[in-house]
């Protein structure tokens, strides 16, 4: 796994934790909540593990659906995709994809020289 990867996803993570921790808070003091569609959209950037960690610890979602269903989808495929690239069998689907887009790319380039 590539660094940037790591970093994107332990940033994910806590910035998802973080927006479950502060619309928990909200939600006990009658305040203005965070969207369930932008805590969902937190998860589904990488930060599934976050989302749902804080859900469990602090009591906050657990129940409601179709988002506590939805977390559960979210966390099981990050976590079968975490595995298959921590055992480089996505690898060689990444090299593929590269195949198919490095034409595009360079035909983007040609009418966007200053994007390289």
């Amino acid at each position: 796994m590539t660094p940037y990867v790591l970093y994107w996803l332990i940033a994910a993570n806590l910035i998802a934790f973080i927006l479950m921790l502060v619309d928990k808070r909200r939600a006990e003091t009658g305040a203005w909540r965070i969207p369930e569609a932008t805590l969902l959209r937190w998860a589904m950037l990488g930060g599934a593990i976050g989302t749902f960690t804080a859900s469990r610890l602090i009591r906050h979602k657990t129940r409601k659906q179709p988002f506590a269903g939805t977390m559960h989808f979210l966390v099981g495929a990050e976590i079968i995709l975490l595995a298959l690239w921590g055992l480089g069998l996505l690898n060689p689907l990444i090299r593929q994809a590269h195949i198919h887009l490095d034409p595009l790319a360079a035909t983007a380039l040609a009418y966007f020289p200053s994007a390289s």
